[in-house]
Formats: structure tokens, sequence, C-alpha cells
């Protein structure tokens, strides 16, 4: 496989995108699993699902697009990834939905039991996929059985392996741990303290699976190459420097180690996966590898322009979107419903109220 092909450069794009997704859907899905751990009662539970309300949603942009372009430059890999691993897709998919849904409905009515309910499923639908993404990724570079017409024929329980659990283990606590992380950096008073004092051990789980995790791949690997050597050397440096930030209570940069961890996660499964998408344990011959599973080479090129153009627009935007909501969130900016006209600047709430006033 020629690595200047079209085929590697959206392999590499691809990789970007999920390694995008894994560091900014994994906070939000480690602030939802400690939804109720961090918030002791209602206010502080809707001040932490405030620290990211504004920017959730962006950030499963990047899932889609992940999973368009899969299906755009890769169609034969997105068919058999969706067919084989369609029961755990399904159930992240329910958890995605879920959870959205959750975030919407929660304060549509004041009722204790009602925001309980919502609550636990923010917390259902951010464990799901947490679990499950890292388990479905363990079981891609590892292998399944594929059979010569590149069709998934294994079980459900095919993909419940030692080393697919592990994964799942890995992805879980590394997302919880980015979410106490962010709570840490986001939120004031007692909701800030028990983020920080969350964070400590979390890291340190999260520090010791991501090593784990790493040696068990170059395990199964059986000769390490040097791109998953050094992508495996540089996990493992992000790993540890996680934990021991973390332990020392370096908020800001321990968040961002956890963050190279989980792009050095991606990058290792995917250089590690290089030059196949999805390695059958059928045998090699029936891989799905970069030029069998690709769309032409003209689609490549029509895909690359638009990433071209579109990607700037979109990091712009959801860069500009964290900056604007960048200030910390404490009980006391929730604790009293306001009227929306109160969010406004005196000049404009004084013209919104003429308006309302009539003629």
């Amino acid at each position: 496989m020629d690595i200047m092909s079209m085929e590697t450069l959206w392999f590499f794009l691809i990789a970007v995108l999920w390694a995008g997704y894994f560091v900014l859907e994994g906070f939000d899905f480690g602030v939802g699993i400690l939804l109720r751990v961090v918030g002791k009662d209602h206010v502080e539970r809707r001040a932490v699902v405030h620290t990211i309300g504004p920017v959730w949603d962006g950030n499963e942009v990047w899932l889609l697009v992940a999973g368009g372009a899969t299906f755009a430059a890769f169609p034969e890999w997105y068919a058999t990834l969706f067919s084989g691993f369609y029961l755990p897709l399904l159930l992240i998919l329910v958890g995605l939905i879920v959870r959205g849904v959750a975030f919407e409905f929660r304060g549509k009515h004041d009722d204790e039991r009602w925001r309980d309910l919502w609550d636990w499923a923010i917390i259902v639908g951010s464990f799901l996929p947490a679990l499950l993404w890292g388990v479905g990724f363990a079981n891609i570079v590892r292998g399944v059985p594929i059979d010569a017409t590149h069709t998934y024929t294994g079980g459900f329980f095919n993909l419940l392996n030692p080393y697919a659990l592990l994964g799942g283990l890995t992805t879980l606590a590394l997302f919880t741990a980015l979410g106490a992380l962010y709570l840490s950096l986001k939120t004031t008073d007692e909701l800030h303290i028990r983020s920080v004092a969350l964070a400590r051990p979390l890291a340190v789980v999260a520090g010791v699976l991501l090593v784990a995790f790493a040696a068990a791949t170059m395990g199964i690997s059986g000769g390490v190459s040097a791109g998953e050597g050094v992508a495996s050397g540089v996990l493992i440096v992000a790993a540890l420097a996680t934990l021991g930030l973390g332990w020392m209570r370096r908020s800001g940069a321990a968040f961002l180690a956890a963050s190279a961890a989980a792009v050095s996660l991606i990058a290792m499964m995917f250089v590690d996966l290089f030059p196949n998408v999805m390695p059958s344990s059928t045998s090699d011959a029936f891989n799905l590898t970069l030029a069998n599973a690709s769309s032409t080479t003209y689609t490549l090129k029509v895909m690359a322009v638009v990433a071209l153009v579109f990607t700037p627009m979109v990091l712009l935007y959801q860069g500009w979107t964290y900056w604007v909501f960048r200030h910390r969130i404490g009980r006391g900016d929730v604790a009293t419903p306001t009227n929306p006209l109160d969010l406004l600047p005196s000049a404009m709430k004084d013209r919104a109220g003429d308006r309302s006033e009539g003629p």
C-alpha cells in the first residue's frame, strides 16, 4: 500500500476524526457519568449539566462526520462493521438518543422525580457509549470472524473477549477521568472541590488501564512495528502523565495529558491496523484492507476537497463556542430560574420590555 495514496490519506483523516471525538465527547460522557456523584442536589446537578450544555451536541458532530466519512471512503468497511457489530452499535445509538433527549427534557417539569428520571437517563446514556466504544475498537484491532465475502460470521458473545472488555474498561475509565478533570476546570465552590477529589483516583485508574491496554495491544500484534512502538510509547507516557498530574491535583495539565492519551489511544489502534481496516480472525486472506474496502480514487479526491473547505469552518465555529462559554459555573449561577430577558444586557432588556408592553 502506497503511504501517499488517497486511501491512506482518508484512513488518517478518519483516525483524526475519532481522536477528536474521543477527547471532546469523552469528557462529555464523563460529566454525564458523574452527574449524581458530583452534584448532590437538583441545583448542583443543574450546574453540572450547564458545564456541557452549550457544547455537547457540537461534540457529537465528530461522530457523525467520522461515520459519514467511513461510509463514503470505505463502504466495505462500513458495511461489515455495522452488520457485524449491529447490537453494540444499536446500544450506543440508543444511549446517545436517550442522553440527548434527557438534556432537553430534565428541566421541562418542576418535579423531583421527573428530574431524577432524566438524570439517570443521562448517566446510562453516557455510560453505555463510554464502555462500548472501547469494546468495539478493541475487537476491530484484535480481528473478528470475517469470511471471503467480507461478512461477519461471529455472534454477539464473540465480541465479549478479555481484550475487548479491557478496551471497554479503558475508555470508560479514561472518559470518566476526563469528565472529572473538565468539571474541576469548569466549576466553583463545592462542585470544584468534589471534582478535584474525584479526578485524583480516576486519573490513577485511567492511567493504569491505559498502560495495561497498550501492553495487551502490543502483545496480540505478534510483531511490533516501529510506528506502533512509537504510538504505544506516546500513549504510555501520556497515561503516566495523566496519573501523576491527576494525583498532584494539577487539573489543567492532567486534562491535557488525558486528552493526549485519548488521541494516542486512537493513534495506536489505527497504526496497529494499517494497512488493514478490519482484520479477519478466520484468515488473513479475508482481511478488509485499504485497497479492497475503499471507494474510487475520484470519490476520495472529491471528499478531500470538501473536507478542505468545510473543516476549518467547523473548527473555527466550535473553537468560538468554547471561548464564549469558557467561564466557570457554580451553584449560584443556576440556583434561581431566571427570565430569559435577564440574560440580556440592560439596554437590550429595556427595548425588549418596551416592545412587550405594546403601543
